[in-house]
């Protein structure tokens, strides 16, 4: 008798057209059956936001360079997919979101589309991975080597697990990566500004720009300071948000009823 085949659902928030989730879902498909179901169009930076005030459409989409992989296209979030995915396709032993055309590190997962799909595939029980790629300076990415490894990945996790609510955020460099460094989260944010603008009839319009920051940019122990050294970059990320070394201090203040 064979043994039945794990099943990955690939996911990403750079829509169902981009060449990162297509080369991931080509690789994972020689470790597991893979189903793709991503957003018809791009919804980065949307965070962990869910479509509940009008319907979703659910398509099947042959033209996005699969080949025999089952693709869907969602008009909606990433955290959309793989809702819908999970429920109209069964359950997955996997997710893996990505791979992200530009990299999503320290303060990054707040609002990372990626990460949110990951973080979904979690609070639906299954366990999760999102992946994110550097461009290089000139702005071009190149999947192959990067899909391979999250192949490898892939097929250890599924093979060894992860703890519960535990996802590993990875994140890739551009070129040959150095090797692979277990990192925490760094100190890196975006610092926010906002450009107003006059449109052709004299209204203001507004655009919210920013300038990366990183003030521990040279530690090799964080996500940024290992890929931008040239290492891949895999941080284990438990989805519980409490300062437990704070419960006694708050309890000694907060005022009773």
């Amino acid at each position: 008798m064979t043994a039945k085949r794990p099943a990955i659902l690939v996911v990403n928030d750079d829509g169902i057209f981009s060449p990162g989730i297509r080369a991931l879902a080509l690789a994972l498909a020689e470790v597991a059956d893979v189903v793709v179901v991503a957003p018809d169009v791009e919804q980065s930076a949307v965070g962990h936001g869910i479509t509940i005030r009008r319907p979703l459409r659910f398509k099947h989409t042959a033209a996005a360079g699969f080949g025999d992989l089952p693709a869907y296209r969602v008009d909606g979030t990433p955290a959309d997919c793989v809702v819908l995915g999970v429920h109209l396709l069964g359950q997955p032993d996997l997710v893996v979101s990505g791979i992200n055309l530009g990299l999503n590190l320290g303060d990054d997962l707040t609002h990372s589309g990626t990460v949110a799909a990951a973080i979904e595939g979690l609070a639906m029980g299954v366990p999760a991975l999102a992946l994110s790629q550097q461009g290089s300076p000139g702005g071009e990415y190149t999947f192959g080597a990067s899909a391979a490894y999250a192949a490898r990945l892939a097929r250890r996790v599924l093979q060894e697990g992860l703890p519960p609510r535990v996802l590993l955020n990875v994140n890739f460099p551009h070129g040959e990566a150095a090797g692979v460094r277990v990192t925490r989260l760094g100190e890196h944010h975006w610092k926010d500004s906002l450009l107003t603008r006059q449109d052709p009839e004299g209204r203001d319009y507004h655009w919210v720009a920013g300038v990366s920051t990183a003030p521990d940019a040279a530690d090799l122990g964080t996500d940024y300071g290992a890929v931008h050294a040239g290492w891949i970059s895999v941080t284990p990320v438990r989805l519980d948000l409490t300062a437990r070394d704070l419960l006694g201090e708050v309890a000694s203040y907060v005022p009773d009823i």
